[in-house]
């Protein structure tokens, strides 16, 4: 139990503990064994969570957003001074290796409360002149907000969620993927110690169960959910049964467009971070590979060579370059996706079976080429290092192809002509897209998807929509005119 945390929940400023709630076990994906247990929210925890955060709102709403945002700023240094730990423990729990949990997981979080530290003082109404009359407008916080995370980015997107929430005056219940649950309790320490009042973010264990009675409850006014489409459906119309706000980030199966024209090896390069890094369990993965002829045999050489070179093994050693899928059920997921795609008619390019360690949840980076639009591989999520490219001739073939799929994401384009790229992406269903490079995702700019993968969004200036609601005020300055 080297990860074993002082308690399974963090409720009104403290941990807290009730094993009456069913086991958890926290799963070590490089090894398989059980490195903490925790126990699932009882519906008494549950109720003592969300009545701590709505007392807890209302006061923090009246505190001025500088002073929200000094404790937001102090809690994002306190991350980053705590940066060599922190990723230690985001290895262990999901298995990604040191050199991305030191560089993107809790760094990016750091980068979201500080972001939204320097927003908050600056979010005003407007006044709107109506000769003698006018209006003005105040931005007020929505109220106590449930946050939803995936295991993929735990720790970044509890950040993600409960930064905005707070530097607008909300109060935040966040419950991880049972998967990944040890960052988010982390993060709750930090805030308190950094000065965020007690009951402002409550972390609640949990599976499905826990999930539904939060979103169901009456004293959430918003939902911020991150994962699966199917589970985005079931929380979305829960979630709408009581009017609630809602941001769903979920699911892709996101196009990357290589012309000839590209430089090869960023293309390349571009393709394998697209599809390899976290395992390829990354909801914007470029996983669709869609290569102009011109290029495509000199594509999957450079792609084949660079692919077999790259260093599985041990999380926790720096040289590690990938690391195991998050769970045993996972690995078995992508394993049947391999074997569908084989059975299809495929081409195995690299890779196609599991990696040869002694233990761990381990898959070959693996690369099929000849997909076909209606093969399993170029239509479902895998959200693992498989990768499907696709060839085609036109830039009309690829953008139709590109876009005939329910998902909506992510998209990239790969070109040297600047003018066919901006072309391209303005033709584009996804709701975040790049040219010329592929899955950076700084804070600054607004993310989330279209079509089935979400609505809202996360980040950037848009995330101010989302956590907070305009109340408009007539104000009279003459006597009434009433025909009365």
């Amino acid at each position: 139990m080297k990860a074993q945390p002082t308690a399974s929940h963090f409720i009104d400023g403290a941990y807290v503990e009730d094993t009456a709630g069913a086991a958890i076990d926290v799963i070590y994906p490089a090894t398989g064994a059980v490195i903490a247990r925790l126990h699932e929210a009882t519906p008494a925890l549950i109720d003592r969570a969300l009545s701590s955060a709505t007392r807890a709102q209302a006061a923090w709403a009246a505190t001025r957003p500088v002073d929200r945002a000094r404790i937001l700023r102090r809690a994002a240094d306190m991350i980053r001074d705590r940066g060599e730990e922190l990723a230690q423990l985001e290895t262990l729990d999901t298995g990604k290796p040191i050199q991305e949990t030191r560089f993107a997981d809790w760094p990016s979080g750091a980068d979201a409360l500080e972001y939204f530290a320097g927003l908050a003082p600056t979010v005003t109404g407007e006044t709107i002149p109506l000769g003698s009359d006018f209006v003005y407008t105040l931005r007020e916080p929505l109220g106590v907000c449930v946050g939803i995370g995936a295991w993929n980015y735990p720790s970044q997107i509890a950040c993600w969620k409960s930064a905005p929430a707070l530097a607008l005056g909300n109060a935040m219940v966040f419950k991880p993927s049972e998967v990944t649950p040890l960052g988010a309790l982390k993060l709750a320490e930090i805030y308190i110690e950094a000065g965020l009042p007690a009951g402002l973010f409550n972390v609640l264990q949990g599976r499905g169960t826990v999930g539904g009675a939060l979103v169901t409850d009456g004293r959430v006014a918003k939902v911020s959910l991150t994962g699966s489409v199917p589970t985005g459906r079931k929380v979305y119309a829960a979630a709408a049964g009581g009017m609630r706000h809602v941001t769903m980030e979920l699911g892709g199966k996101s196009p990357l467009i290589i012309f000839d024209d590209a430089s090869l090896e960023d293309a390349v390069g571009a393709a394998m971070m697209a599809n390899f890094y976290s395992a390829g369990q990354v909801c914007s993965n470029g996983t669709r590979v869609f290569v102009q002829k011109g290029i495509k045999d000199a594509f999957l050489s450079r792609l084949k060579a660079r692919s077999e070179v790259m260093v599985l093994g041990d999380p926790q050693d720096d040289t590690t370059q990938m690391g195991p899928l998050v769970s045993d059920a996972q690995l078995t997921k992508v394993m049947g996706y391999i074997d569908t795609a084989k059975a299809e008619g495929a081409r195995l390019i690299t890779g196609g079976g599991r990696a040869a360690l002694n233990t761990g949840y381990y898959v070959q980076p693996t690369v099929f080429a000849d997909v076909t639009d209606d093969m399993t591989i170029a239509r479902e999520e895998v959200f693992g290092p498989v990768m499907a490219v696709l060839d085609f001739d036109t830039e009309a073939e690829a953008v139709t192809r590109a876009n005939a799929t329910e998902f909506g994401l992510a998209a990239g384009v790969f070109t040297a002509d600047l003018t066919r790229a901006h072309r391209v992406i303005g033709q584009l269903q996804a709701g975040t897209c790049w040219i010329n490079a592929y899955n950076l995702t700084p804070v600054e700019a607004p993310f989330g998807g279209m079509k089935a993968s979400g609505v809202g969004r996360e980040n950037g200036h848009a995330a101010v929509q989302h956590y907070t609601q305009i109340k408009s005020v007539y104000v009279g300055m003459g006597p009434v005119d009433s025909p009365y």
